[in-house]
């Protein structure tokens, strides 16, 4: 995977990491992609650092990241330092850290690999969900969110339509259970790849909010793994808490191409809203 055109695409174009004279990687974090706040989205954070990673790998696709937020960057000019380690025929290691004017804000090690389109020889079926047609924008109901309170960047980045059975709490009809369902694409077109997919494993809402519970849930560890080339269109991502105790959530990603086949995973440990 090269260093896309960055005018291909706003996704390109805001994870575009380049060669600074004298050596070292710089990349410039766009303001465009946050969760609120200007707090940046912690997938968008990890797909500048998977584009970093695969800069000088031998292959091309990032296949396990496992990232530790240390703080939340300032938008605007970032550096990268990758820190190469064991390289062969079907992987390659490197730990890479991107920091702002203030230092270090993410560490990541990152495998690199090629992947491929082979069938599963076991897989869990993607959930029955309805239709895109049938499922609410968050784009469209942005009208909703209350005075004074800016719209999240990510919302009009992605095009989000939630599976109505988990998005009763965007209506005050909370669910009670932990989980969020969502039809995912680019609101420009682009078609998802592995850069993508790094992005949709944090792109719903904290699963607290099924809960009734809103507010930020700062990222503590993100773990992604890439499981195949996802397929042109929309992707089902499935977000599910098993556990929501002592101040801490944990959170399991599933993300399902349009065919149907799993395409990656993701698991983090977050912080409640309410033990901020």
């Amino acid at each position: 995977m090269p260093q896309s055109d960055p005018t291909s695409s706003a996704f390109d174009a805001a994870t575009t990491v380049t060669r600074a004279e004298g050596g070292g990687l710089v990349t410039r974090l766009d303001p465009g992609w946050d969760v609120g706040g200007g707090i940046l989205n912690g997938g968008y954070l990890l797909s500048v650092v998977g584009r970093a990673a695969l800069l000088d790998s031998p292959h091309p696709h990032p296949v396990a990241l496992s990232a530790s937020y240390l703080r939340a960057p300032a938008a605007g000019p970032a550096t990268l330092t990758v820190v190469p380690g064991s390289a062969g025929r079907t992987l390659a290691h490197a730990l890479v850290t991107l920091s702002d004017a203030t230092g270090p804000a993410l560490t990541v090690n990152a495998t690199t690999a090629t992947l491929g389109d082979d069938d599963p020889v076991h897989t869990e079926p993607m959930p029955d969900v309805p239709p895109v047609q049938e499922c609410h924008s968050l784009a469209e109901h942005r009208d909703l969110a209350a005075p004074g309170v800016a719209v999240p960047g990510l919302s009009l980045r992605l095009d989000t339509r939630l599976d109505p059975a988990t998005a009763g709490w965007a209506s005050g009809r909370p669910s009670g259970e932990p989980v969020l369902r969502a039809w995912v694409r680019f609101a420009d077109g682009r078609d998802p790849d592995p850069l993508a997919l790094l992005l949709f494993a944090d792109a719903l809402p904290p699963t607290a909010f099924a809960m009734g519970i809103l507010g930020w849930a700062p990222t503590v560890q993100l773990q992604v793994l890439v499981r195949a080339l996802p397929a042109p269109g929309w992707c089902l991502v499935e977000a599910r808490s098993s556990e929501m105790a002592g101040g801490w959530i944990d959170e399991d990603y599933r993300i399902w191409d349009s065919t149907g086949r799993l395409v990656a995973q993701r698991r983090q440990p977050a912080r409640d809203p309410r033990s901020r």
